[in-house]
């Protein structure tokens, strides 16, 4: 079997994998999100994106390239939830491409065919390659970017570069550490023409450069995102290999399997390094881009939380060949080859399972919540979301369903969607369930548990909302949907 049967079955592979749930697997706020701004088509999305807020911070706080990506790809095959999945499975299957590319050109056949397989059966690789976000867009471009840099095809270096900050802010800090790729190989001819490219993709870049700084204070201002602390070493490693969230049962031995290979990658580089192996350097820049784009963000989180895990996705990307050169290309004894690659089955296996079995927060039942109400709705009935996590994914599944959801406290943490974006994406909302059930009938009640239960951990009998139905209406029903709830309630008689 020749090298390129060889990737057409790794890729053949990948796709399953990717497609395995494509439709089973739950949406969630985010995905549903880029599904409504896209829809609205090019205009509505650079309104929605560059419109300020009254506190002078972007309506949205990425750059439009992938919800324009989106937008075209809805106009030729429509807007169900596995077809637009395959835009991103579509990208995925590039960067295992790219990964083939990079290694053989770093390499040799045998680690470019790893180096594929591995991106092909790792969780992080698969999780994001089918979710609709604009994560596996950004690794498309990067990877793409550290192709052309290897190849000296400084056109498209510049080109996919600037495709990737229009993608996502986050790129530059992996675009900094691979434009020390010539620092690192003291190559000082590459170094010059490196910089004239980064030049050419600035200029690319620059009609946007200057909507950053807005972008920027809506992540610090108005965002979940907290100051990352030393657990995120932990996390890294979990991410990297087995993926996150796990059940407690397999969280200490999916950081076991993660901490040996990476210790033994990290080992064998050591080694290569110190007895001047073939392609040692190169070996040692693989680690440094895997690693070092982390370092950065926690880095820069210090001062300004930014640590978001999904963008690091292009230097997992990286990792992936890394371990493919590190067990592949060191003289590694064949038994302990055979373990170091058994680690990494195990590792993908219990997160491939954890990625088609969770459906926990922030995931919901969403199609059949809707077509449940749906089928018992009476005339006068109010639907109402505890917040916009459930009422977006909802809010997609059946646009005729009359559901509001009640908004979160002006300037909070929680407080990422903006009255702009609202009104674009033709939202209903409410400031307080007294405003949202006045003249109701009855009221359908969403609610995640996870957030009844963070008011019970601060010493309140239940969430605020539920005593004020509670007070005002008659409880009918209680319904669960994983970690959905569902109350049934009728007005009091007068």
């Amino acid at each position: 079997m020749n090298s390129k049967t060889k990737l057409i079955l790794i890729l053949a592979f990948a796709l399953v994998l990717r497609l395995v749930g494509i439709s089973a697997r739950p949406i969630w706020y985010d995905e549903a999100f880029s599904i409504l701004l896209a829809e609205q088509g090019p205009a509505a999305i650079l309104s929605g994106t560059l419109t300020a807020d009254a506190d002078s911070s972007a309506a949205e706080e990425h750059p439009p390239a992938y919800y324009f990506a989106l937008w075209g790809w809805i106009q030729l095959f429509g807007n169900s939830l596995a077809v637009v999945r395959l835009l991103s499975i579509a990208l995925s299957l590039g960067i295992v491409a790219f990964l083939y590319l990079i290694a053989r050109h770093l390499f040799d056949e045998q680690t470019a065919l790893v180096s594929a397989f591995l991106a092909a059966i790792l969780p992080f690789q698969i999780h994001y390659g089918v979710e609709i976000r604009m994560y596996v867009l950004l690794t498309f471009w990067l990877t793409l970017a550290t192709l052309a840099l290897l190849k000296r095809q400084w056109i498209l270096f510049s080109i996919a570069a600037a495709l990737a900050q229009y993608t996502h802010n986050l790129a530059a800090f992996y675009l900094i550490p691979l434009a020390l790729t010539p620092v690192f190989q003291r190559d000082w001819k590459t170094l010059r023409s490196l910089v004239w490219a980064g030049f050419a993709a600035l200029a690319l870049y620059s009609p946007w450069l200057i909507h950053v700084p807005a972008q920027l204070s809506k992540v610090t201002s108005s965002f979940w995102i907290e100051r990352p602390g030393l657990e995120k070493i932990f996390t890294l490693l979990l991410i990297y290999l087995p993926h996150l969230p796990l059940p407690d049962n397999l969280l200490l031995p999916g950081l076991l399997f993660a901490a040996l290979t990476v210790t033994l990658a990290a080992f064998q580089t050591y080694r290569a390094q110190k007895e001047k192996s073939e392609h040692a350097k190169s070996g040692l820049w693989l680690a440094f881009l895997s690693f070092m784009t982390p370092l950065l963000l926690w880095l820069a989180s210090q001062i300004s939380p930014i640590y978001v895990e999904r963008s690091l996705l292009p230097s997992h990307a990286i990792f992936c060949i890394w371990l493919a050169w590190a067990f592949t290309q060191t003289k590694l004894p064949r038994s302990v080859q055979i373990f170091a690659f058994t680690l990494i089955l195990m590792s993908a296996g219990i997160g491939f399972y954890q990625h088609l079995a969770y459906k926990g927060f922030p995931y919901g039942p969403y199609a059949a919540l809707d077509q449940s109400i749906q089928s018992r709705l009476g005339q006068g009935d109010a639907v109402i979301h505890s917040n916009k996590l459930t009422y977006l994914p909802s809010f997609y599944f059946d646009r005729d369903l009359p559901q509001s959801y009640l908004i979160n406290v002006p300037g909070s943490s929680t407080d990422t969607l903006s009255p702009v974006t609202r009104k674009i994406l033709g939202l209903t909302y409410y400031e307080n369930m007294e405003s949202a059930s006045k003249d109701a009938a009855r009221i359908w009640f969403i609610i995640y548990q996870q957030s009844i239960d963070e008011y019970r951990s601060q010493g309140f009998q239940t969430h605020p909302d539920i005593e004020y139905l509670n007070t005002n209406f008659i409880l009918t029903s209680t319904e669960t949907l994983d970690d959905v709830r569902l109350y049934l309630y009728t007005r009091s008689a007068p």
